[in-house]
């Protein structure tokens, strides 16, 4: 029980040390780029590669479908789920199409999966598949904003470059998470511990989403 508290109480201090860090930030950039959209190869695949990495909200549903996929076997396909999906969500953004609130549901992910997290292996492996193909479209309509209207070069260079940089980031995710897991000792409580602080930065994220819409700036 004593080691339960302070579990509780180093993951309550990391979910308040995230949600101050994230109300105290006044936002954050998301592109490599500011808001000038990529002129060639070279800008798409540096702003593909900055986009999940810049904005800590993708980072961490990257961070935390990597967590994930060490604890189920095959559960590799979890992070392959949500980025063939991202590319589609891409696609979608890059039509034209609307899809309201979209951020609510990027920010809502995150809380998800900390939570899934927290609560580890008592999904089954196509559930979790499936949801992460869900965020990963979400996540990649979101991406589509910093490339809409480029030309096919930098689009080409973007998609490849969110692509690689998602990969690699949930790679190294898994691999700590399997290290973690084979040395048995604790394992568990250390990724619930990952789990309460991804579901703390998508608390405070979420937060900040709901009271934009209750309370807009006008610009």
């Amino acid at each position: 029980m004593k080691s339960f508290d302070r579990r509780w109480q180093k993951a309550t201090f990391l979910i308040s040390t995230s949600l101050f860090l994230l109300t105290a930030t006044p936002a954050f950039a998301h592109h490599p780029f500011g808001e000038k959209t990529p002129a060639n190869f070279f800008e798409g695949f540096l702003s593909g590669l900055g986009h999940p990495i810049i904005g800590l909200d993708h980072f961490a549903i990257v961070v935390s479908i990597g967590l994930l996929a060490a604890v189920h076997s095959r559960g590799i396909f979890i992070p392959i789920a949500f980025l063939i999906t991202a590319m589609f969500g891409t696609g979608i953004h890059l039509t034209g199409a609307s899809i309201p609130g979209v951020e609510l549901f990027v920010t809502g992910s995150i809380l998800l999966f900390g939570l899934l997290l927290v609560m580890l292996d008592r999904f089954n492996l196509k559930l979790l598949i499936g949801l992460a193909a869900i965020a990963g479209l979400f996540h990649g309509y979101a991406y589509g904003e910093a490339i809409f209207g480029a030309s096919m070069s930098p689009l080409i260079a973007y998609l490849l470059g969110f692509t690689v940089i998602q990969l690699v980031v949930s790679l190294a995710a898994f691999a700590i998470a399997k290290a973690v897991t084979q040395q048995k000792l604790e394992s568990s409580a250390k990724l619930r511990s990952a789990g309460f602080v991804i579901f703390g930065i998508g608390l405070a994220f979420f937060a900040s989403q709901l009271i934009a819409i209750a309370l807009p700036i006008a610009e």
